[in-house]
């Protein structure tokens, strides 16, 4: 399938904005990881107008297909954990065109992991374990039991995820055959959950029990990104907070976020005087003192 795509790839690599190009192969074992396509054509690019482009194509019984996209968007994916197919293309797929060696340089550091951004991966998982844990808890509270299980199960995902994290890992598409190995008291939950014979709201109770005190214990780790990224100024607006380069990564699940640290006092409100003057701007602030000898940062 090599030599079909080839004139294809060849021509994007000419280009000067092309950065590499990775030729991924179906694996029997793991169908999914290309969609159930024979041929995957990974072609990373530093700028284009469209910031995702794909294109499919075929050959005899073989389908295959092309994915441009964008340094910005590769960051994303990488960072957020949402699409973790890309992980498995960069690691196993074959590098067709490397410009300056940036295909071998992103690979040394996903290895070298958890020096390529562990902080801002642990901060936004543990953003959506705070949404998921929230809002199942509502629905456990309201009677709507199956609703509740459905965000369980999203907020031990997460965990999971923090715990690979944690060991210095890549979160890998089985990430629950890598928690097994490496933290089985996560997994154990999850079995607890999906297997037990209790009844649905008796397994949910003590699930939120559990989940609750391992927030609470990683809270320390889970929040250090955002202090960290807060410490460039004294004063925030939300909106600063959404508009910044890292933090803009957390999308929907700043807000939340941000109120639970609030909660725990790790941020604080700074009530800011408005036109208005029946009612007040909420700014955002952290001891910054706090946070460096927190950190250890100096």
């Amino acid at each position: 399938m090599e030599h079909i795509l080839r004139p294809i790839y060849q021509e994007r690599a000419s280009q000067p904005e092309t950065l590499g190009v990775i030729l991924v192969t179906k694996r029997e074992e793991t169908k999914s990881i290309t969609d159930t396509f024979d041929t995957v054509l990974l072609i990373i690019v530093k700028e284009a107008d469209k910031p995702i482009f794909t294109k499919h194509y075929t050959h005899e019984e073989q389908k295959m297909t092309m994915h441009v996209l964008t340094e910005t968007v590769l960051n994303k994916w990488l960072y957020t954990g949402s699409n973790r197919r890309i992980v498995d293309w960069i690691f196993h797929g074959k590098v067709m065109f490397d410009r300056n060696e940036y295909l071998h340089k992103l690979r040394l550091k996903l290895q070298e992991f958890p020096f390529f951004g562990r902080k801002i991966k642990t901060g936004i998982q543990f953003s959506k374990l705070i949404r998921r844990y929230l809002e199942g808890k509502e629905f456990f509270n309201r009677g709507d039991y199956l609703d509740s299980y459905s965000y369980v199960v999203d907020s031990l995902h997460h965990l999971a995820r923090l715990s690979v994290i944690d060991n210095g890992l890549y979160p890998e598409v089985t990430v629950w055959s890598q928690v097994k190995k490496i933290e089985p008291a996560i997994y154990k939950l999850y079995e607890e959950l999906v297997m037990s014979t209790e009844s649905l709201e008796k397994r949910l109770e003590l699930l939120f029990l559990a989940i609750e005190f391992l927030i609470n214990s990683r809270t320390h780790d889970g929040a250090q990104h955002i202090l960290e990224a807060m410490l460039e100024k004294e004063v925030w607006t939300i909106q600063e907070l959404h508009s910044h380069h890292e933090l803009r990564y957390y999308s929907t699940d700043l807000e939340v976020f941000i109120e639970y640290l609030i909660e725990k006092e790790y941020i604080h409100v700074e009530p800011v005087a408005a036109k208005n003057e029946m009612i007040s701007h909420r700014h955002y602030k952290i001891d910054k003192e706090f946070v460096k000898s927190e950190y250890g940062i100096e």
